[in-house]
């Protein structure tokens, strides 16, 4: 196959996180390809609610990567100007149903808020205020003011749009087949050389990576979104329980469901969430629909009068230490990972990008890589 560009960078994938690579590649001086078997945001972004937050996130490194992502998109949205991305300074709310939750749930908030979290304790009379529609069946709640949200297929495609005014190529139905052995890749396009090789593929990254001779764990997991008839402004935040976090760190198999509750510009409504690994499967479940909407109705009993205009379903990037991939891998010459943020991947893109791009300029990263490294599952892949 005769090789069709030489650009510094190909990215793999064009999703949020590979349009986050792409674009702060771009501008940072990098000559940018990217990669996508498919169209812009078809696989994972496109079945994501567009989170961007640090409520979730129990003290650790992604914590860390979370604090840095909602500063980074804050600017992106200064730098794209209203609207670009549907970006809204929401907040989130955070719910406890039980003495037990709420004693949990301070703790928490203690814990994040040394490491620089806003995260203020509230009443169950100051979640009413918050939240007028909730409940009054709660025992207290927290308030997070850095929590946003975007509108995930057009924050990536609008990530690209600025990457390609940078220079960067896009190349969609491209699929790679192989890696060369020096640089670059094999398609079903043509080949591409390149000195570095982003892995931004999502749930494909596992497969991506063993292409490449150097494997990460990576699986799908599968969850569903329910969304409403488009409402007056009725929910303020992103609402969800205080177990959420619990589902999110649990690394059961099998399935889990936590109330997620959240209005959009739109007027809808989206209720979530559930996880379980199935592989790829993308078969409709009723029962789990029906456990999401009740447990919806336990948080906002007026959604009972409110009708579902339809559901759909995602497959997050799961890693089993619940981190993702970033950075070089040792493994590899040239082969370089982002990939593997499970539900988090539209908060954290905007990390990832920058800290992608720090790497291979040679600056010196904002954030230690070493805990997202790819060779930390040697045992778990050989």
């Amino acid at each position: 196959m005769t090789v069709r560009e030489h650009p510094d960078v190909l990215v793999v994938g064009a999703g949020v996180v590979g349009a986050a690579c792409a674009y702060y590649c771009a501008a940072a001086g990098l000559r940018v390809a990217v990669l996508e078997r498919g169209g812009v945001a078809g696989g994972t972004t496109s079945g994501g609610e567009g989170n961007i937050l640090v409520s979730d996130k129990s003290p650790s490194p992604e914590l860390d990567l979370a604090l840095l992502s909602v500063r980074l998109w804050g600017e992106l949205g200064e730098r794209f100007g209203p609207g670009a991305f549907e970006l809204e300074h929401k907040g989130g709310v955070v719910v406890a149903q039980s003495p037990e939750a709420a004693r949990g749930l301070a703790t928490l908030t203690a814990e994040q808020r040394g490491l620089g979290v806003e995260a203020v304790d509230v009443s169950a009379a100051e979640l009413a205020e918050l939240e007028p529609n909730l409940t009054p069946e709660v025992s207290a709640g927290a308030f997070y003011p850095q929590d946003m949200q975007v509108q995930p297929m057009l924050a990536a495609a609008e990530l690209l749009r600025a990457a390609r005014a940078l220079g960067a190529t896009l190349h969609t139905g491209t699929e790679v087949l192989a890696f060369r052995k020096r640089d670059g890749v094999v398609t079903n396009r043509g080949e591409f050389s390149a000195r570095w090789v982003v892995n931004a593929a999502g749930t494909w990254g596992g497969p991506v990576s063993e292409l490449a001779g150097a494997p990460i764990p990576v699986l799908p997991r599968r969850g569903f979104v329910l969304v409403t008839e488009p409402l007056p402004r009725v929910i303020r935040h992103k609402v969800y329980t205080a177990d959420y976090v619990a589902n999110v760190v649990s690394g059961d198999a099998g399935l889990e469901t936590s109330v997620v509750v959240e209005g959009t510009r739109a007027g809808t409504v989206l209720i979530g969430a559930s996880r379980e690994r199935v592989g790829f499967d993308r078969e409709f479940s009723l029962p789990i629909v029906r456990k999401l909407a009740a447990q919806a109705l336990g948080v906002f009993p007026f959604l009972a009068d409110v009708a579902l205009l339809r559901s759909y379903l995602g497959f997050r990037p799961y890693c089993s230490d619940h981190l993702p991939v970033i950075g070089a891998d040792p493994r590899r010459p040239g082969l370089v990972h982002a990939c593997g943020h499970e539900g988090a991947g539209i908060g954290l893109a905007a990390a990832t990008g920058h800290l992608i791009a720090q790497q291979l300029t040679g600056a010196t990263p904002d954030l230690d890589l070493t805990p997202f490294r790819a060779d930390r599952f040697t045992e778990e892949v050989a």
